[in-house]
């Protein structure tokens, strides 16, 4: 093995994933995986924790077959949470509804998923549905809560972003329930959402009432994409 060449084929994507590559991730992990322990000692990662500290999810277009683990992460934050202003957990057929009107309109659905199942996912959907607001979308994001803080939604929005700046839309809103959701609200933030405001007290759910903070993202467009 070329020692030299792997570490800077890993220096790189280290640095794609420090400017937000979602893909750099597997990639890392696959170029670790492939050097000796005491190479991985030498650039300061116990070999002995690497499992546990990689994350082994990977991302793929969802399936409607997905929606039962969809709908049991939805569920969870529905029940228990202040992101979603449903205050009742849809069923798994509703699910599967709302996902299929989605794609018939050829909009992204993303999951993240473990051999053990899906452990969160990602979609935009219309922002409005008056035609003038055809090229702006909302998107979504829910991980599993006992997943959360291991990167899979930072990996989830950034791919979310980057199909949908192969469509035609131009602005990405986010409308997140909760003013103290800080770690959504970063998490935006650092994929280059701007605050435009809260709307405040507009909610009232499990006895108390919530905020909605509103963020906006410009969606590039890929070479080629147009706006007609």
């Amino acid at each position: 093995m070329d020692i030299r060449r792997h570490m800077r084929e890993f220096r790189t994507e280290a640095w794609h994933y420090v400017s937000g590559s979602a893909r750099s991730r597997w990639r890392q992990n696959a170029l670790l995986r492939e050097l000796e322990p005491h190479h991985l000692i030498d650039i300061g990662i116990d070999p002995f924790t690497m499992e546990r500290s990689i994350p082994t999810f990977t991302l793929r277009p969802a399936q409607e077959t997905d929606m039962e683990g969809v709908q049991r992460i939805y569920g969870d934050h529905v029940s228990h949470g202040l992101a979603s202003f449903e205050e009742a957990p849809p069923s798994v057929d509703e699910m599967r509804s709302r996902f299929r009107t989605l794609k018939s309109q050829s909009f992204p659905y993303l999951v993240a998923e473990r051999p053990d199942g899906i452990v969160g996912y990602s979609y935009a959907g219309p922002y409005r549905t008056r035609s003038a607001y055809r090229f702006t979308i909302e998107n979504s994001v829910y991980v599993a809560k006992d997943c959360s803080g291991q990167g899979i939604g930072r990996a989830l929005l950034s791919a979310l972003i980057a199909e949908c700046e192969k469509g035609p839309w131009r602005q990405m809103i986010a409308i997140i329930g909760n003013s103290g959701n800080r770690a959504s609200i970063a998490l935006h933030e650092k994929l280059g959402f701007q605050l435009v405001g809260t709307l405040r007290d507009v909610g009232f759910k499990h006895d108390q009432w919530v905020d909605t903070v509103l963020m906006q993202r410009h969606l590039a467009p890929a070479r080629g994409a147009s706006s007609s």
